[in-house]
């Protein structure tokens, strides 16, 4: 990269104060949050720029994280070879994709043909252009060393020796270890030490003071800040998940404004470091061609208008064929007059399986959905434990706290149990330490390394038993059943959850799933949750709307105030008559065996033992043909083995697809079940019961598409992001995974960056992928000028629409007409009645 030396005098000094403090904070949300391990969730990998339309912001990827957002030619070129992409559907593509004007199919055809895509040129940082000067990758290496820095400062009880600067501010912290650390002297870096003592003390002086220093032209501020975050994005992303609630509340996110000051100052040191005499001059060369290069308001190129033509036209597909199963079925179902039992799941796309087993049977049994919490935002505290995880969407505070205890048992008697479990835990944790300290593991592994062969033996076969809950340590087991929440829960003001919050949480519950009438003798709660064995991710196959916890205590807890007759009879005075014989259960569905267990059956009213036995009958047999489903997808054969297969998968430790979590979804459906109820949208929509009748203000629906389609956004766009690019925004190769902090999150290999989204074997099966990455295309029944009041109201939904990040359409009258969001608060007709139009009296 070169430019004549007259060019290098004119480069600017350095943006205005000014901007500078504003490009840093607008730097410090572009890096979206990572929950740790233990609560892990999907998060939109773009959140930090989705006021950028999705074709900009593939330019910005480029840019900030030498990444792509959209699939090789090859991946398209197969599509239409196999008939998933038609050259009608490039045509209606052609016609909506900004810039493709003067384009035609066979354009795109030719686009195709012309081989493999040239790599990707990221924005030069001061590590890559000392890396070109000096033939060291400066860029790995810095990562390396800000990442051992960030491991021991982050530590959540897994290092021997932590960070004796943990009480400091990350910045402060790694100034002081730098100053005792001599390694990059070693690396080369001989003036470090004195550079670092000039620094400023705070992070945000650090941050102007090394901008001003590097000289970064203003029009560069943005992309360049964004860079450096991604160039560290798992432990930035890990520092915005620590500060999440303050975020919430309207908090900055210092924390990750510390990070940028520490980025930054490696920038520094190396830009001013005495490792090559030219490094000044080669800086100043290589920001001055950025400032032509780099811009972000370039006109889209055209790779990236055929790009983004062809993801529209894959999308488009899988919509028209939504949209044809909607107008042809959406009539034939009528809603049941009293179900013989109702089961509410969450909308996860897993549920979808199931429901559909469930309603093929014999009998009137009808199935909704609803967001796996519950409407109840909980802190759930598990007996003998002083903290407790929220059992809540991310987007949400939990309001209440809620602990476990036993059922059936006195007071002294938990008393006592906790006492226990609480020793046994704190044992236990001293023989982990033990085993893993630096001064003992070579010991332990000599002593005791045969005793542990039997168990090594029968997990590498498959034969082991499942490994017991690490909670019920010091539990007998014949209590384990009793285990369950007890309704003292108390408020984040410190109120007791007494009756009349009870009713209000019964309200919203039973509203927000629009179910206000014609209740069954059975309704069912059901949460759900995954078995897996040795599996770091774990838990991002558990409930995302539970805090990527399981279900059941949310089920339970709706459960017990909708069977309160105190709580019914609040309910009646507000509007919803739940007849006395309707009896309200809690269940789990365990995703990966399609197994469904039934909770506190012994409180169910003898009158309903009938009812309950039918429906434990009909729930085994759902289950059956669910795991049917599922079982080609995972490649099992011999159709009489895929229970036995599937169980044992759960318990296998060398088994990287348990089961394929919510790939491949692609809807997200709000309306009525008799909608869908006849449709096989194999496991890839989101389901959310919803009436819009029984909406009068439409705050039911403004509830939806603030926060279950939101949530449902984030799913979508995490494996979308890591299925087109698992290097830049995935977790890489699981069975490299090294788990760091206990619980932070995982390195793939020995070090580098903490990785963010999912793993590869997450959405690839070693040959193909079983993601196919689309925007989230979302169907609302529901009256368009009620969803555009929505939009108006709520900036960030209608970021999402006018933005292209997810496809919104409007289905009414039993699925006759289908209109597409087109931005800006207009719609259009879509599918096959697209020359129709969209009349002012349908909207």
């Amino acid at each position: 990269m070169t430019t004549s030396s007259a060019n290098v005098a004119q480069f600017p000094a350095g943006a205005a104060p000014a901007a500078t403090r504003e490009a840093i904070s607008q730097a410090l949300g572009r890096i979206a949050p990572l929950w740790p391990l233990d609560s892990f969730v999907a998060v939109n990998p773009f959140l930090g720029f989705t006021e950028e339309s999705f074709q900009e912001a593939s330019r910005r990827v480029e840019l900030a994280y030498g990444g792509r957002m959209y699939m090789p030619r090859a991946f398209y070129a197969a599509a239409i070879e196999k008939g998933r992409i038609t050259d009608a559907d490039i045509k209606t593509a052609l016609d909506r994709v900004p810039g493709a004007e003067g384009f035609f199919t066979s354009d795109v055809r030719e686009y195709l043909k012309e081989g493999e895509e040239g790599p990707v040129h990221a924005l030069p940082t001061a590590a890559s252009v000392m890396a070109e000067l000096t033939g060291r990758d400066w860029s790995d290496l810095v990562v390396e060393r800000i990442s051992h820095w960030a491991a021991a400062y982050f530590d959540q009880g897994q290092a021997a020796w932590p960070s004796p600067f943990k009480n400091l501010t990350p910045y402060a912290a790694w100034k002081a270890e730098m100053s005792l650390d001599y390694t990059d002297t070693v690396l080369g870096l001989h003036d470090a030490q004195e550079q670092l003592k000039g620094m400023p003390d705070t992070a945000q002086g650090m941050c102007e003071y090394a901008l001003q220093r590097l000289s970064i032209p203003e029009p560069l501020l943005d992309l360049y800040l964004h860079r450096l975050l991604a160039s560290i994005s798992g432990w930035v992303a890990h520092s915005r998940y620590r500060g999440w609630l303050g975020e919430l509340a309207g908090e900055a996110p210092e924390m990750v404004l510390d990070l940028l000051a520490i980025r930054l100052a490696w920038e520094l040191l190396l830009v001013k470091s005495e490792l090559h005499r030219g490094a000044e001059l080669a800086w100043r060369r290589a920001m001055n061609q950025a400032v032509t290069d780099a811009a972000l308001d370039k006109p889209a190129s055209r790779e990236q208008v055929m790009q983004q033509v062809l993801q529209e036209a894959l999308e488009i597909d899988w919509q028209q064929n939504a949209i044809r199963e909607i107008r042809a079925h959406g009539r034939e179902n009528k809603p049941l007059e009293r179900a013989d039992a109702q089961l509410v799941f969450c909308i996860d796309v897993r549920s979808e399986v199931l429901r559909r087993a469930i309603e093929s049977g014999e009998g009137d049994v009808e199935t909704l959905g609803f967001a796996g919490f519950f409407g109840l935002p909980v802190e759930y505290v598990p007996l003998a434990r002083r903290e407790g995880a929220a059992h809540c969407p991310v987007l949400l505070k939990p309001a209440l706290e809620v602990h476990e205890s036993l059922q059936h048992q006195p007071a002294e008697v938990v008393t006592k149990l906790t006492r226990r479990m609480r020793v046994q835990r704190e044992l236990a944790r001293g023989w982990r330490a033990f085993k893993n300290s630096a001064v003992s593991c070579f010991v332990f592994v000599e002593s005791y390394g045969l005793a542990y062969g039997f168990k090594l033996i029968s997990s590498s076969l498959g034969l082991s038993r499942p490994e017991p809950n690490p909670q019920f340590r010091g539990l007998p087991p014949r209590l384990a059943g009793e285990l369950g929440p007890q309704l003292a829960a108390v408020g984040e003001d410190g109120a007791a959850l007494g009756l009349d919050r009870q009713i209000d949480f019964a309200e919203s519950m039973l509203r927000g799933m629009s179910l206000t009438d014609s209740f069954a003798r059975l309704v069912v709660l059901a949460g759900h949750g995954a078995h897996t064995t040795n599996n770091a991710h774990a838990t991002s196959l558990d409930c995302g709307a539970c805090g990527g916890q399981t279900g059941e205590a949310s089920a339970r807890i709706g459960a017990m105030i909708l069977n309160n007759p105190a709580v019914r009879g609040g309910l009646t005075q507000r509007g919803i008559n739940v007849p006395d014989d309707t009896h309200f259960l809690a269940a789990l569905h365990i995703t990966t065996t399609d197994d469904v267990t039934i909770f506190d059956v012994s409180e169910v009213p003898s009158t309903h033992a009938k009812d309950l036995a039918d429906l434990q009958r009909r729930l085994g047999a759902a289950g059956e043909m669910a795991r049917l489903e599922r079982s080609r997808r995972l490649g099992i054969g011999k159709e009489a083995e895929v229970t036995k297969n599937l169980r044992r998968r759960t318990r296998d430790w060398s088994e990287v697809r348990p089961e394929w979590g919510l790939a491949g979804c692609a809807g997200f459906i709000a309306a009525p079940r008799p909608l869908t109820r006849s449709l096989n949208l194999d496991g890839r929509c989101f389901l959310h019961s919803y009436d819009h009748k029984q909406d009068k203000d439409y705050s039911v629906l403004e509830l939806i598409m603030t926060a279950p389609m939101v949530v449902a956004s984030w799913i979508s766009l995490q494996y979308y992001g890591s299925s087109v690019d698992n290097r830049v925004f995935g977790a890489g190769n699981k069975t490299l995974h090294n788990v760091v902090g206990a619980s932070v999150g995982v390195f793939e290999g020995n070090g580098g960056d903490l990785r963010v989204g999912l793993p590869l074997q997450s959405v690839h099966d070693g040959e193909k992928l079983m993601h196919e990455p689309q925007r989230l295309s979302v169907f609302i029944a529901a009256p368009i000028a009620a969803m555009n009041d929505v939009m108006e109201r709520n900036a960030s939904v209608r970021e999402l629409a006018d933005n292209g990040w997810i496809n919104l359409f409007a289905v009414y009258d039993e699925g006759q007409l289908v209109a597409r969001y087109r931005g800006n608060l207009e719609w259009e007709a879509a599918g096959e009645i697209a020359e129709e139009g969209v009349t002012q009296e349908q909207a």
